[in-house]
């Protein structure tokens, strides 16, 4: 234990931002392994660089449905996935479980009600499918900033996964006054930018696929190793490691002793929903030839994607028992910080005194997860900015050149703010994600399922739907997250939140649970009692639903002009 001093002792001077009990100083071979992989993604980025909005947005309509299925799988396994899933199962237990069943059963939602429709919609972005659809440039424009509100909230939680993780890798090595953790943020940040500002979508989904194969070898080789290093497992560490249930606590184990029976509901259901909702997952539909594709492609991810979710809940187990031997309790007060929690996959390698360039690895896996989903989030916040405000908005004459630096320019906006709120982040990473997929359930995933799945919604109930959807996500968000910022710091009570009884019902990690029905009915109302859509409109939604097969660059739109 004497041993953990010094990093402890650091912890503290940190404002608890520094995982206790990691190993912080620089690892000659981790740090070239990670600047070999960073320096790669720059290459690849060059080589794919673009220069037309095709590109840039939609990766000219060109990606197959296995690489598209990997690029699924590495925009979605992102921090939160690769880091804070293992963090949430290992100081929650059961409740933890509830990103599993929500992030999961969300895409089997995708592949059945809405990648082959998307895909025959065949827009560049999600706030063009819901200007278009609805024919209003304000639910285009609520739309466009409600993609770069999630696409900031959601980066923010990989900024800080980058951080954390880099501290493991190149040690305390603070520049410019800031400490060993912002330092890892802003410089993480500034590669990932940097690349992104190059390569666009095609750019990123050729990196993608790369970022997928070193996080799942990663992550993989680290539970196995790991497993059987300790004993805990021997070739499925997947269903062995239950035979640590019983030395890891009730807290672990029991169903519901650390949360809610609602609040578990709560955060699947917004889980689920939000997952449906999510710019930079739909946008991956748009990249593809045709609607079987974006089907194929959907299945691809989601056997991708199982193979960390199935393995995580392991790798959280081992994790939580090496804590509890090596560091101290991991529950109760004080227990294991959020931070120590967030970096569990790390933690469980080197306490299990594994090589160092092996725990390098699987560091490296955690700083791909994040940078391969940054790079989605960010592409898909931009495009909001440039396509369809810039674009649709403010200049209609803009040459591609033009909205391909606007592009660029909100990408690197969207990294600064991103990069500055990642500093001193309010919240564990999962959370932080969580609040994103909230948003993206209340307002954005009742647009696109009604849009495509009942033509008589029109402009006015969609406006009133988004409208409501929006004011209830806000509400939790400044009951209990904006004292962290200042914003009714004075009302709130020890625990931080102004309302505890709201928190409890109204939670901010799971407010679509109460605002999905509440927008769906806002919106079917609204649009019963005001002018049906008009004839155009209705077809585009009956073609997106068509058995006749598209061509690679033809649209809805395109097919009922043409019938016209």
């Amino acid at each position: 234990m004497s041993a953990l001093l010094p990093y402890v002792n650091s912890a503290v001077a940190q404002s608890g931002l520094l995982p206790e009990g990691l190993n912080v100083s620089f690892k000659a071979l981790p740090a070239v392994l990670v600047t070999a992989m960073l320096l790669l993604f720059l290459v690849i980025g060059f080589v794919f660089k673009v220069a037309d909005t095709e590109g840039m947005w939609v990766a000219g309509r060109s990606i197959g449905n296995v690489e598209n299925g990997m690029a699924i799988g590495a925009n979605w396994m992102s921090a939160a996935s690769y880091l804070g899933m293992a963090a949430l199962i290992a100081t929650s237990g059961f409740y933890g479980l509830a990103f599993i069943v929500g992030w999961s059963t969300g895409y089997f939602v995708l592949l059945i009600f809405m990648a082959a429709q998307m895909r025959r919609f065949g827009k560049y972005t999600a706030p063009d499918f819901v200007g278009d659809r609805f024919n209003s440039d304000t639910a285009r424009a609520i739309a466009a900033l409600t993609t770069f509100l999630i696409a900031f909230v959601y980066a923010i939680g990989q900024a800080r996964g980058m951080g954390l993780v880099g501290l493991y890798i190149f040690g305390d090595i603070g520049i410019l006054g800031l400490t060993g953790y912002q330092s890892m943020v802003v410089l993480m940040m500034t590669i990932t930018v940097g690349y992104l500002t190059l390569s666009g979508m095609l750019g990123a989904t050729k990196n993608m696929a790369v970022q997928y194969v070193i996080l799942i070898v990663a992550f993989l080789a680290g539970l196995y190793v790991v497993g059987f290093a300790n004993g805990y497992s021997t070739i499925l560490p997947q269903v062995e490691y239950g035979a640590l249930f019983a030395e890891l606590g009730r807290e672990f184990s029991e169903p519901f002793v650390n949360e809610s029976y609602y609040l578990w509901i709560a955060t699947a259901f917004s889980l689920v929903v939000g997952t449906c909702g999510l710019p930079h997952v739909l946008v991956r539909f748009y990249t593809v030839e045709s609607e079987r594709t974006a089907r194929w492609s959907t299945v691809w991810g989601l056997g991708f994607i199982l193979l960390l979710y199935l393995a995580s809940p392991a790798f959280a187990a081992f994790g939580t028992d090496l804590y509890a031997n090596n560091i101290g309790p991991v529950y109760g007060d004080p227990g294991m910080t959020t931070a120590a929690g967030d970096v569990i996959v790390v933690l469980a390698a080197q306490l299990s005194n594994l090589p160092t360039w092996f725990v390098g690895l699987v560091a490296a896996g955690g700083i791909a997860a994040a940078i391969a989903t940054t790079a989605g989030l960010f592409i898909t916040g931009s495009s909001a900015i440039s396509h369809d405000i810039y674009k649709n908005l403010i200049n209609e004459d803009a040459t591609q050149r033009q909205q391909v630096l606007v592009g660029r320019l909100s990408i690197v906006a969207l990294g600064v703010i991103t990069t500055l709120a990642a500093l001193d982040p309010a919240a564990p990473i999962a959370a932080l994600v969580s609040y994103a997929f909230s948003l993206a359930g209340a307002v954005l995933f009742p647009m696109f399922f009604l849009g495509l799945w009942w033509e008589n919604t029109n402009r006015q109930g969609a406006l009133a739907g988004m409208t409501t959807g929006l004011v209830i996500w806000i509400v939790p968000m400044i009951n209990e997250v904006g004292p962290n910022y200042g914003l009714l710091s004075g009302a709130a009570g020890a625990d931080g939140i102004v309302s505890a009884t709201l928190a409890q019902w109204l939670p901010a990690i799971g407010s679509a649970l109460v605002a999905v029905p509440v927008v769906f009915a806002v919106t079917i109302v609204v649009s019963m009692v005001t002018a049906e859509p008009d004839l155009e409109t209705k077809q585009l939604v009956r073609q997106c639903h068509s058995p006749e097969p598209m061509s690679q660059q033809e649209s809805a739109e395109d097919v009922v002009s043409s019938d016209d």
